[in-house]
């Protein structure tokens, strides 16, 4: 039986392959943009906690905002901010302006995550995690095509600022194309569906009961370095590359769509692997340490080939956490999911605000380096707090 929704997930589908492009334009065009703006490298990588802030100020309202008025209008509403973003950013030569250009995208993402995924479960209540998994597909490839896009305007002679206004006249193009779909109803109350899947966790017995300041407190805190071992690499991969390394621009900026591969292909293999093979906490714990030696090789590892071979591993051992931390946090707090996850999102905000910040004054202090260095923390306490919440598990499930 044909999907009345199939041609709608067509154009949700697209705006979250932009948003991959998006996710790293900044660090990509990180050269261009500071003599745009003429502000430090380390300047605009506070650019990506202005996004930060916009999304953090937005969860606050967007969720209900999305239950209340439907998904298509607020869906509708972030392209057309992403097209504020995009138009501006190359177009104004004040920093500060650009800041409030970056919130607004900040503000857009919120808006595109709050209607699409409540859209899409909707849309394909049988499939829904295949539905939910594939946005993060579509977000890795988009992040893959950006450097070659960027590579191809260099090698032309093209204004690089068509990087933005491309992705401007897609979201456009999104936008109005999202306008004529059709989008199912809101659905505010539980479902049978939903009800028959409590009733099968509550089967689950409980030998204690969790908490909230204990294991509640250390899976949001996993939701926070999750999210911060992906940012450092977007954020700081090509400097990484040209400062650290002594790879060309051009290569510099190659090494995110390795990085990004790596990410499309980790989304993948937890599509196939996960709860049939490997728990999702298990992933939580293995991800990091691989991510953790990788790291050391390209800290200690000059040569090129275990250059691009570590930027594959970052990707592939980096990517997915966060929504595991989700889905964890939802196994143990089986009620107010939305509340919990919502803990959960607020965190991954502040990674994205607070790790931009932390490693650009660690790079203009100390040196670029810097960064490997504080994302090895990160993936060190990441591990710490996944082993605790195994323990915790072990004795809260029978």
């Amino acid at each position: 039986m044909n999907n009345p929704y199939i041609k709608t997930s067509i154009g949700l589908y697209l705006n979250f392959f932009m948003l991959g492009m998006i996710n790293i334009i900044i660090a990509s065009n990180m050269g261009n943009l500071s003599r745009l703006y003429d502000v430090t490298p380390s300047q605009v990588s506070f650019l990506v906690s202005a996004i930060g802030i916009g999304k953090l100020a937005a969860l606050f309202f967007v969720g209900r905002l999305s239950d209340k008025i439907g998904r298509k209008p607020i869906i509708i509403a972030a392209s057309f901010l992403y097209l504020l973003f995009l138009l501006g950013m190359p177009l104004t030569s004040s920093y500060y302006l650009a800041f409030a250009f970056a919130i607004t995208a900040g503000i857009a993402n919120s808006l595109l995550d709050s209607g699409t995924y409540p859209a899409l479960i909707e849309s394909f209540p049988k499939k829904s995690s295949t539905a939910t998994v594939l946005v993060k597909a579509f977000v890795s490839i988009g992040a893959t095509v950006l450097p070659f896009l960027i590579s191809f305007l260099a090698a032309n002679g093209i204004f690089w600022g068509w990087s933005f206004f491309i992705l401007g006249i897609l979201y456009v193009i999104s936008g109005v194309y999202l306008f004529f779909m059709p989008f199912p109803e809101v659905e505010n109350g539980d479902t049978s569906e939903d009800e028959e899947s409590d009733k099968e966790q509550d089967k689950k017995a409980l030998k204690t009961k969790p908490s909230m300041m204990r294991e509640g407190l250390a899976i949001i805190l996993i939701g926070f370095t999750s999210t911060a071992l992906f940012v450092v690499w977007q954020t700081w991969l090509p400097e990484l590359g040209e400062q650290f390394i002594g790879l060309s621009e051009h290569d510099s900026v190659q090494l995110l769509s390795y990085f990004s591969i790596g990410a499309l292909v980790s989304v993948i293999l937890l599509a196939v692997v996960l709860d049939r093979f490997i728990r999702p906490i298990t992933v939580l714990i293995v991800y990091p340490i691989i991510a953790f030696i990788a790291m050391l090789l390209l800290f200690f590892v000059e040569s090129y080939p275990v250059v691009l071979v570590s930027t594959f591993l970052l990707g592939l051992f980096t990517s997915g956490l966060f929504q595991l931390a989700l889905s964890i946090m939802t196994d143990f707090f089986r009620k107010n999911k939305g509340t919990t996850t919502a803990y959960v999102n607020i965190a991954s905000s502040a990674a994205f605000i607070l790790v931009p910040i932390i490693t650009g004054s660690l790079v203009d202090l100390i040196g670029i380096s810097m960064t490997l260095v504080f994302d090895m923390v990160i993936a060190v306490l990441g591990i710490l707090l996944a082993l605790y919440i195994a323990s915790r598990r072990r004795k809260i499930f029978s």
